[in-house]
């Protein structure tokens, strides 16, 4: 049988570089000291585009910025699956 790793046991990295200040960009996921809200990265990332390419549009990113928007993209997804927030399941 498989053991579950317990994530809350370390704390990921996107917690050291994603910042929710609702004086920021509404309230929305930004790169800490930014403007640039998580949304915009993924957003890049569903396009095809490279963290390389992410970074030359944005040279305030710090290297690992992009990863940590991933990070918090993929911490969301486990939240919404002990905590359904409105997603609905269609079939």
């Amino acid at each position: 049988m498989a053991r579950k790793r317990n994530a809350s046991a370390r704390v990921p990295d996107w917690r050291e570089r994603i910042s929710v200040d609702p004086r920021v960009c509404h309230g929305k996921p930004c790169i800490k000291g930014t403007r640039i809200m998580v949304s915009i990265i993924l957003d890049y990332l569903k396009a095809g585009e490279s963290a390389e390419e992410i970074g030359r549009q944005y040279p305030t990113l710090k290297r690992g910025d992009v990863q940590a928007a991933v990070g918090y993209a993929a911490w969301l997804a486990h939240e919404e699956d002990e905590h359904p927030l409105h997603t609905e399941v269609t079939v």
